[in-house]
């Protein structure tokens, strides 16, 4: 398990190349974009999701970016009735660079990579207290407090000996091999409300997830803004992830079970169709 946590963990180069690198590639084309001097001022980037938590899994796909723009020329002024117009903006910047596309839920641009991979750069206004207005996807514009809830996140690894990022991780695989059915802020939420304390026996803690995670489904967004976090969930398919952990908690026990008396070649066996087919055999 100490082996497939290290396989799928980013390396030091990988942070470094890829992650910060895309990071700092949107910094360089929104600057160039957009000046001090015009109506829609740039101001910063914030890495977020995943990657700003440590809870990003190999291969790297996806990195959310927060663009933040000021309203020192009254740019909020111009957009605050249209935020696609201010969405689209930003997508144009892109043209003649990038690969870019609005995403799916209107709310961010994705920007892909002729060598794999994508960055989701969701433009947004500050509001104050670190509450920022994001393009809603219909016009209109939601609050959300992404730096927030990534503070809490990171408060409650501490917490938990630095054990609940590596758990995620892991946890992401299960979701990536059976079916996806949770969304990645979902799913680090659930983790950190499950525990009161969490060592490093990985597999204990998978076990334990899966057995308790059912009574957490409705969590609710840590950074105050967005409600309860499982909405998205139908009851049918809130039905298919309980039954997805109860049958992830079953194959769990009798894993720890296989290896507690020795038959390693079972416990894989297990694991490998908990956690999925790049788990080592």
């Amino acid at each position: 398990m100490a082996q497939y946590l290290s396989d799928i963990s980013v390396t030091d180069y990988q942070q470094t190349s890829i992650i910060n690198a895309r990071k700092d590639r949107v910094v360089e084309n929104l600057t160039a974009a957009f000046p001090s001097t015009t109506d829609l001022p740039f101001s910063r980037a914030i890495l977020m999701g995943s990657a700003a938590k440590g809870t990003i899994v190999r291969p790297i796909d996806d990195i959310d970016v927060l663009a933040v723009f000021s309203n020192a020329n009254g740019a909020w002024n111009t957009y605050r009735l249209d935020s696609q117009a201010f969405l689209y903006g930003v997508r144009r910047a892109y043209n003649g660079l990038s690969t870019a596309q609005v995403g799916a839920r209107g709310q961010a641009v994705r920007i892909f990579f002729k060598n794999g991979g994508h960055v989701d750069v969701a433009p947004v206004f500050s509001h104050g207290n670190d509450v920022y207005g994001l393009p809603g996807g219909d016009g209109g514009w939601i609050n959300t407090a992404p730096t927030v809830a990534n503070s809490w996140f990171a408060k409650k690894h501490a917490d938990l000996g630095y054990n609940l990022a590596p758990l995620v991780r892991l946890l992401k695989k299960w979701n990536n091999a059976h079916s996806k059915r949770l969304r990645s802020f979902h799913l680090e939420t659930i983790a950190a409300s499950t525990f009161r304390t969490l060592g490093s026996n990985r597999q204990s803690a998978l076990a334990n997830f899966f057995e308790w995670a059912p009574s957490h489904l409705n969590v609710s967004d840590p950074g105050g803004q967005s409600g309860t976090l499982s909405n998205y969930l139908s009851w049918p398919g809130r039905e298919e992830v309980i039954q997805a952990l109860a049958s992830a908690a079953d194959r769990a026990r009798k894993a720890n079970e296989a290896e507690a008396r020795g038959d390693h070649d079972e416990a894989k066996r297990l694991w490998r169709i908990i956690l999925g087919s790049s788990f080592p055999s």
